[in-house]
């Protein structure tokens, strides 16, 4: 009979260790350590894309659009986590763990889907995320497909989903728009189905 070997399960200390010293982002869950890093050649394009486009459409506004390299304070799952894009509007509010900068007043969070990531993203990320007072809107954004699924922050969550490469969204807490063009930029998507 063969006995299962046990996952090592990390304290909070040991996660920042590592993650202080570590060249890829990892988020920690409940004693375990994900790798976040190496998002296909689909995802950096969408996300460069989302950065570049929101920088140029917010760069006459006090708001500053952040790369994936910021941790984001989230109250509901600590310590942080790394969104693959974040906003915010007027002062950015940073606070310290040791050395370690967290964001903690994003408006806008996007996470560009992947297929290991996207029921996370959709699910117990999102509810975690909805602890952070400023957090106003959120946008998931498929890779395979042009399809996007936008939540609003309003008495309650609305939820709205876009789909095909015509489409746009407004983004009314940054009073702006972006249209799938402007998103996915780059992609070709009859590579990805073959």
């Amino acid at each position: 009979m063969m006995s299962a070997i046990p996952k090592h399960r990390y304290s909070l200390e040991e996660y920042l260790e590592l993650d202080a010293h570590s060249e890829t982002r990892c988020e920690y869950f409940n004693g375990e350590i994900v790798d976040m890093a190496g998002g296909s050649l689909t995802h950096n394009l969408i996300s460069s894309n989302l950065i570049q486009t929101l920088g140029r459409k917010l760069a006459e506004r006090p708001c500053t659009v952040l790369t994936a390299d910021m941790r984001l304070k989230v109250p509901l799952a600590l310590p942080y986590r790394y969104p693959d894009v974040s906003v915010v509007c007027g002062e950015i509010q940073i606070e310290k763990i040791g050395e370690i900068e967290l964001l903690i007043n994003p408006l806008l969070i996007v996470e560009v889907l992947s297929p290991t990531t996207a029921a996370y993203d959709r699910g117990a990320k999102f509810t975690a995320y909805c602890s952070i007072p400023s957090f106003q809107a959120y946008l998931l954004i498929a890779q395979d497909a042009p399809y996007v699924t936008h939540y609003v922050r309003q008495t309650e969550w609305v939820r709205r989903d876009f789909e095909g490469i015509d489409s746009a969204l407004l983004l009314p807490s940054l009073d702006c728009s972006l249209t799938f063009a402007e998103i996915y930029r780059g992609v070709n998507f009859q590579s990805q189905a073959g």
